[in-house]
């Protein structure tokens, strides 16, 4: 059984709901999942786990979260990945959603596998919540 984490920040519900649309799926396809907001996230939760999801609402000029997501994310520069696969969502409002294109990128140099990625603007539509069940069905894989 692949052992998954779903790290997130959410503020305004709706990464928060990408996150559990994801966790869902990973649990129906069995995968033991762990689901966190990131204040309760340990490096742990990333190291242990076969495969991660991370989730942020796009803030401060096209960036994730800056004062928990961002020191979280930035502790797994140094971190040993490996290529372990990872997904990352999140929504956004007023910009384009560049920060995910960044995000995505960021993450390759870390050392991880980006196997999927979904950014949405505002809520979560029926077919972006669709969209997220299938990233937790890649992650389960």
């Amino acid at each position: 059984m692949r052992k998954i984490s779903v790290i997130y920040w959410s503020n305004g519900g709706n990464v928060e709901v990408l996150a559990s649309k994801i966790a869902e799926s990973a649990t129906e396809n069995g995968a033991d999942v762990t689901i966190k907001h990131v204040t309760d996230a340990k490096l742990e939760d990333v190291t242990n786990a076969d495969a991660v999801a991370f989730g942020s609402p796009s803030m401060d000029n096209n960036k994730i979260e800056q004062q928990e997501m961002e020191p979280f994310i930035k502790e797994l520069k140094l971190t040993p990945n490996n290529n372990k696969k990872v997904v990352l969502f999140g929504s956004y409002g007023w910009d384009d959603g560049k920060f995910m294109k960044d995000w995505v990128v960021r993450m390759d140099d870390y050392g991880f596998d980006v196997i999927g990625d979904l950014a949405v603007k505002e809520s979560p539509t029926e077919k972006e919540l669709e969209m997220a069940k299938e990233l937790g069905k890649k992650l389960a894989e």
